[in-house]
């Protein structure tokens, strides 16, 4: 008994006491945020609106789950290309912003269609079936391929100097270079800071480095700006000086085939993505829960589910105004760094975002928080997103030895990490542009099923 006690950590059932588990939830928000506004920002959507959706999203994941899994819906940036490209298509020229982005959503909804369909298939034919199309010689390059795609957005946000609303940068032009070099300042000290909580605290303190690395950046950017004036804070344009209290704007789907082709399709992206992250999830839950002593928790086993979970987190986001998403790696990170799996600890996640979506001074302080800081904690966040690709393909024993593996490894990882550094993240083909996530997923997955056939041949 006494060797179980050495792990501090919740698993999936597990509720904290209150005031702990409001600490963990508020991580939660935290390390979801930025690539949930992100997308909003890049696709046009209000911002408000996606930060609620994100959390009414995953109330309806955790319910259509049973609570079984521990996850958090948010926007995806496989979707970002599509969107965007819409938005701002010739087709839509002449619409204004809430029609555009109700046209967007019926394509959105549609999309969470994709993915019920495929947990319908996992479902009715056995994990066995989608493991034939998705193995971990796939699901793990491809957990891989998202964290590194994300690499220079991290190092970008970790050099990033902050913007009025205007968009031009808040400090005079001579006090570019050093306004620069402070931001280096503040990304390092909240990277540095986070991963030494993450490795030296004990106890609870251990669980929340997420939270407590932020706050460290945030007093460095402070004391900068008292010493020298450089101000890294940012400002939110959207809900700058609209009162304290403002419901999100609703929009509802206008069904029109234009969105359906554009959006749809990239569901396909996102079912490897979401499939890589039940798995990462899996052995880290179960990983806690032999060193606990604590039963077995087959969230694998719950692949067919999760597909399910993720289409109808699609359609809730998609039917209220919000970009379409999947579950979150980057919470999956800071689960995995935290050791706290806890539902309920989502479940607040969930309703604080919501909350937080409704009062400006809230939408505020949190978007206000330095890019910097931010940056900081991507550099961690989004290079353990790669670590657990790897661990997935450790887990479940991927031949490196094998010519067929190492082709659809290696193929995958340069599809998808090229594609995003040549072409900026979607690939020019034959008249179309492929997001790079799904160009490497549906590549890595024809050339593995290609291969399979070759193998059963020979034996």
């Amino acid at each position: 008994m006494a060797n179980n006690n050495q792990f501090v950590g919740y698993l999936p059932d597990d509720k904290p006491p209150f005031w702990k588990l409001i600490l963990y939830a508020i991580q939660q928000v935290i390390v979801m945020f930025p690539a949930t506004v992100a997308v909003a920002i890049i696709t046009g959507f209000h911002i408000s609106t996606t930060i609620f959706a994100s959390g009414l999203a995953t109330l309806c994941f955790v319910l259509v789950t049973k609570g079984q899994i521990p996850l958090y819906y948010g926007s995806s940036f496989s979707y970002v290309a599509a969107i965007a490209a819409l938005m701002s298509s010739d087709a839509l020229s002449g619409y204004a912003l809430n029609d555009k982005i109700a046209i967007a959503q019926f394509g959105i909804v549609m999309s969470g269609f994709v993915s019920i369909a495929a947990g319908l298939i996992v479902n009715r034919f056995g994990r066995d079936s989608i493991e034939k199309v998705l193995p971990a010689s796939i699901t793990g390059p491809i957990a891989i391929v998202i964290g590194l795609t994300l690499a220079a957005v991290a190092m970008q946000d970790a050099a990033s100097i902050a913007v009025d609303t205007l968009g031009t940068v808040r400090v005079d032009e001579a006090q570019v270079a050093l306004a620069k070099n402070m931001a280096w300042l503040v990304s390092l000290s909240t990277l540095i800071s986070t991963i030494l909580f993450s490795v030296y605290l004990k106890g609870f303190m251990r669980q929340i480095p997420i939270l407590l690395g932020p706050i460290v950046g945030c007093v460095v950017a402070l004391i900068i700006r008292a010493a020298t004036g450089i101000d890294l804070f940012k400002v939110l344009p959207e809900t700058a000086n609209t009162g304290f209290f403002a419901l999100p704007i609703f929009t509802l789907p206008k069904p029109t085939w234009i969105a359906v082709a554009a959006i749809m399709p990239i569901a396909i992206a996102t079912i490897p993505e979401s499939t890589a992250h039940i798995f990462q999830l899996d052995i880290y839950v179960n990983d806690l829960a032999k060193k606990k002593g604590a039963k077995r928790y087959p969230l694998a086993e719950k692949l067919g589910l999760n597909l399910i979970g993720d289409g109808i987190g699609d359609i809730v986001a998609g039917f209220i105004g919000g970009p379409a998403g999947t579950n979150y790696g980057e919470n999956i990170s800071a689960m995995a760094i935290t050791r706290v799996f806890s539902v309920p600890v989502l479940i607040a996640a969930a309703i604080i975002a919501m909350v937080i979506a409704c009062f400006t001074p809230l939408v505020n302080a949190i978007y206000s928080i330095p890019a910097a800081v931010i940056g900081g904690l991507e550099i961690y966040l989004f290079g353990a997103i790669a670590v657990q690709g790897v661990a997935i393909m450790m887990d479940r024993k991927v031949d490196m030895f094998s010519a067929k593996d190492i082709a659809v490894v290696a193929t995958i990882l340069i599809i998808g990490i090229g594609g995003q550094y040549a072409f900026g993240g979607n690939i020019p083909f034959f008249g179309i542009e492929v997001p790079t996530i799904a160009g490497a997923a549906i590549f890595g997955i024809l050339l593995n099923l290609i291969l399979s056939i070759g193998q059963k041949k020979q034996s």
